[in-house]
């Protein structure tokens, strides 16, 4: 399988290049566990789940933590059938595809309390695409309804869901849900935005 993800920082500052550097260095104890390319427009992170979500939160976290502005925009991906499979991404955090959706819920939900407490907010939006063959909106629909029980629900939105909570727990959740829904063997991707200290909130 071959899992990673798209990610890019927007400060809104004039610092950003700082911001962005600085940033960076909190991907660095990840780094023998994931692949990590940056160039000048995202940076690539190529790893398995639990691992790639902790180091996305933690350099959203950095980043937060400059109290500029700053967006976080990310394509995520699993099971791209154009990508070759990558032994660094093998994970077992993937839902085995037997297990009912209701039970998958059940198990998104009770990983979520083993999420830290970060102290910084995370605003976000995401939208999960599960591709390929089967009922792909059973499974979007049962992540919604996990979402919704998840703690850090916001609201529907068109084309997406929004999630506001501490950042721990909003990036716990996006995790289950790229884990615990659609095949485990299939394509699954998401498109994400986290917001820090927007002025349009005060």
């Amino acid at each position: 399988m071959f899992a990673g993800a798209q990610v890019s920082l927007y400060p809104m500052t004039d610092g950003f290049v700082d911001v962005i550097v600085s940033s960076l260095s909190a991907l660095d104890r990840y780094r023998e566990r994931l692949r990590i390319e940056t160039d000048d427009i995202s940076t690539l992170i190529v790893g398995p789940p639990e691992v790639l979500f902790p180091a996305l939160r933690d350099l959203y976290v950095a980043a937060a933590a400059s109290r500029a502005h700053v967006v976080l925009r990310a394509t995520l991906s699993r099971g791209c059938p154009g990508e070759p499979d990558d032994p660094i991404c093998q994970t077992g955090a993937l839902a085995n595809p037997s297990e009912p959706l209701e039970s998958r819920q059940q198990s998104a939900l009770a990983a979520l309390s083993e999420a830290p407490d970060c102290g910084e907010i995370a605003r976000a939006q995401f939208s999960l695409y599960v591709m390929g063959a089967g009922d792909h909106m059973s499974e979007i629909m049962g992540c919604i309804d996990f979402l919704k029980s998840s703690g850090c629900f916001d609201r529907a939105k068109n084309f997406c869901t929004r999630l506001i909570g501490d950042s721990g727990q909003v990036f716990a959740t996006l995790e289950q849900a790229f884990c615990q829904f659609g095949p485990p063997q299939g394509h699954v991707t998401i498109d994400l935005t986290v917001s820090a200290n927007s002025p349009s909130i005060r």
